[in-house]
């Protein structure tokens, strides 16, 4: 899983960046960072889409929170330190990473480029780092699992005794071994940028959906059309332990009954259950993570769903020192507004096990498939490498609070 090359000898002769620029495909030469391919994809995917990927909710308070909350931290370094065994491998659940990042879930991600969900997996695998598949994917889940068995699987469940136990029956079937249940979506949120770009899950067909297909000719052909011809209509496949509704619809509707009856009764039923890793994703309070603990979460996920739900909702980041702090040993892992890795060691420094990052993948994958993926991943790589030497640190383990200081 991991590379054992010590950063600073993988290539000897000129600057890893610029070996990578060579052989990659003309559409990445360009993208320097995770914030350059979201114009890339802006222009390939159809307006719904894009417009799905990009949005939040309401006024987008919390979307900017998740953002302008890194300019509270400022590093202070160390140096005259040897850094030239750097190593930004991590441990988790007995497995090692190759990096302290990883792939959030994103829900219809087979839209965004073909065959999505295996992009988004595979990538990961390849890199050594973690994917979490969502659980409204449009590729059933045994199908990732077996192409990628490190995948986690997320799932949003409703407070039905009998749905969540057929679901957990069939997620562990597929042999995934660490299951993620979100648990911040009781209700659906206001979104009203999906109104507006004319998004809808499923998406009624219409004029303007045609149109915003056929001015895309590239992602029509490569991804639509490709994936209909070679598996049908995609669906809703892994909601629940059967299939769901399909992406096209002018009648069907997806069934969100019972989210809002979930409860920790539910979670408690989900533990006795799962036999590996079970990670709560959604907690943004001390006191929900001290009872996540409490019901035998393994780990918890602090976020507040990249903004997309509870408008107004703090950053996770804020909430990430007293959360450490109150479960003590448990794994605090974090996502939301993450794009370098200057972010990424802040949330380390703070105590972090892990971040997930989202859209920025997403985008990756809509620009160039699973070369696009790798090269977001190398970018951010990169950075958190370059960082700790310049922060005079070897491993993740030695960044802590006394790394940063407050600037505001």
């Amino acid at each position: 899983m991991t590379d054992s090359t010590p950063s600073h000898a993988r290539n000897v002769t000129q600057p890893p960046s610029l070996a990578r620029s060579q052989r990659l495909p003309r559409v990445l030469r360009d993208v320097l960072c995770l914030t350059d391919f979201e114009a890339k994809a802006r222009r390939q995917l159809p307006r719904p889409i894009f417009g799905y990927i990009a949005g939040a909710a309401e006024d987008n308070r919390s979307l900017q929170d998740n953002r302008s909350v890194f300019d509270d931290y400022g590093f202070t370094t160390r140096t005259l330190v040897d850094v030239s065994q750097r190593s930004q491998a991590v441990e988790l659940f007995g497995q090692r990473y190759s990096s302290p990042f990883g792939i959030a879930p994103m829900g219809i991600h087979a839209l965004s480029t073909y065959r999505g969900d295996l992009v988004l997996a595979e990538a990961a695998s390849q890199a050594g780092i973690v994917s979490i598949m969502s659980g409204t994917s449009l590729i059933p889940m045994e199908t990732v699992a077996q192409a990628a068995p490190s995948t986690w699987f997320q799932a949003y469940l409703p407070g039905d005794p009998a749905r969540i136990e057929a679901l957990v029956a069939r997620v562990a079937q597929a042999g995934f071994k660490t299951l993620v249940v979100t648990v911040d979506i009781p209700v659906a949120a206001n979104r009203e940028n999906n109104v507006r770009t004319g998004f809808s899950t499923p998406l009624h067909p219409s004029l303007r959906l045609a149109w915003d297909g056929l001015t895309r000719p590239s992602w029509l052909v490569g991804t639509l059309l490709r994936t209909w011809l070679n598996h049908g209509m995609p669906h809703f496949e892994n909601s629940f332990a059967t299939r769901g509704a399909p992406i096209v619809s002018r009648h069907v509707q997806r069934d969100f009954s019972a989210r809002d009856h979930l409860n920790w009764g539910h979670l408690a039923q989900i533990r006795r259950q799962w036999p590996g890793p079970l990670v709560i994703k959604g907690i943004l309070s001390v006191a929900d993570a001290r009872k996540a603990q409490a019901h035998g979460a393994d780990a918890i996920i602090l976020s507040n769903h990249g903004g997309r739900q509870l408008d107004g909702a703090a950053s996770p980041l804020r909430l990430l020192a007293p959360v450490v702090q109150a479960v003590g040993d448990m794994p605090v892992l974090i996502d939301s507004g993450f794009r370098r890795g200057s972010d990424v060691l802040k949330a380390l420094a703070l105590g972090a096990r892990m971040v997930f990052v989202g859209r920025p993948f997403n985008y990756a994958a809509a620009v160039a498939s699973t070369a696009g993926v790798l090269h977001a991943i190398s970018l951010l790589r990169d950075e958190v490498d370059r960082n700790m030497a310049m922060l005079g640190v070897n491993r993740c383990a030695e960044l802590t609070p006394e790394c940063l200081v407050m600037t505001r």
